[in-house]
C-alpha cells in the first residue's frame, strides 16, 4: 500500500509539472504576441502615426485582458498606451479612466512603492495638467518623488527628473520659493551623475534661470543662461567638429 501511494504521489507530481510547463509555454507565447503588438504601437507612436498606433494599442489591450487577465502588469502598459493616444487626439476625459486603471494594476501587481507606480502617477498628473485640475496634480508629483527617492536613492537621476516635475508645477502656480530648492537640487544631481558639461545640466540651468527671470532677478539669471549656452555650444562642436 505504501509503495502504491508513493508511486501515485510521484505520478501526480509529474502531471503537475507537465501541466505547469504547458501553462508557461502558453503564457509565454501570449506575452510574446502582446510584446510584438506593444513594440509596433510604440514605433508607430514615435513616427506620429497615431491612428495606426491606436488600433494596435486596442488590439494589445484586448489580447492582454483576454489571455493574461485584467490584473496582469502588461494590461497596465496597454492601458497607458491607449491613454497617451487618446490624449494626443485631445480626448483627455476619455483617457483618464485608462490612466487610473493602469495605476491601480501597477500598485496591485508591483506594490505601492515600485518605480513603475511613480511613472503611472506622473502620467496621471500630466492628464490633470491638460484638464486644468492643478490641485490634484501636486500630491501625485509628491508621491512620485517619494517613491523614486526610496527606490533609487536620493542622488539618482530619476530623482532629479521627479524634482524637476514638482518644481515646474510650483513655478507655474507662482510658488517660486518652493520651486527654487527643487531646481537647485535637480541641477546638483545631474552635475554629479553626468558631469558639468552634460546637456541635462544645461536644461537644469535653463530651468533655474527661467525661475529667476520670472522673479525679476537678472543678476542671478544671466550667468545661468550663459553657462547653459556654453554647454550647448560645446556639445554641438563635439557632434560636428
Amino acid at each position: 500500500m505504501g509503495k502504491y501511494l508513493k508511486g501515485y504521489s510521484l505520478y501526480l507530481k509529474i502531471i503537475l509539472i507537465i501541466f505547469l510547463n504547458i501553462f508557461l509555454l502558453y503564457t509565454c507565447s501570449k506575452v510574446d504576441a502582446w510584446k510584438g503588438l506593444y513594440d509596433q504601437c510604440v514605433t508607430l507612436y514615435q513616427q506620429e502615426k497615431y491612428s495606426e498606433a491606436n488600433e494596435l494599442a486596442e488590439e494589445a489591450l484586448q489580447l492582454a485582458e483576454k489571455t493574461l487577465g485584467p490584473e496582469y502588469p502588461n494590461m497596465a502598459r496597454s492601458l497607458n498606451n491607449l491613454a497617451m493616444l487618446y490624449r494626443v487626439h485631445g480626448k483627455s476625459a476619455e483617457a483618464e479612466p485608462f490612466c487610473k486603471r493602469s495605476l491601480e494594476i501597477m500598485e496591485k501587481a508591483l506594490g505601492p512603492d515600485h518605480p513603475q507606480v511613480a511613472t503611472a502617477l506622473n502620467n496621471l498628473a500630466t492628464f490633470y495638467l491638460v484638464q486644468g485640475r492643478h490641485a490634484e496634480r501636486e500630491p501625485l508629483y509628491k508621491r512620485s518623488l517619494e517613491i523614486i527617492e526610496k527606490a533609487r536613492g536620493p542622488d539618482h537621476p530619476h530623482v532629479a527628473t521627479a524634482l524637476n516635475n514638482l518644481a515646474k508645477f510650483y513655478q507655474a502656480r507662482g510658488r517660486h520659493a518652493e520651486a527654487e530648492p527643487l531646481y537647485k537640487r535637480s541641477l546638483e544631481i545631474w552635475e554629479k551623475a553626468f558631469g558639468p558639461d552634460d546637456l541635462r545640466v544645461a536644461s537644469a540651468l535653463n530651468n533655474l534661470a527661467g525661475l529667476y527671470r520670472a522673479q525679476g532677478k537678472p543678476a542671478e539669471t544671466e550667468p545661468l543662461y550663459k553657462r547653459s549656452s556654453e554647454i550647448i555650444e560645446k556639445a554641438r562642436s563635439t557632434d560636428h567638429p
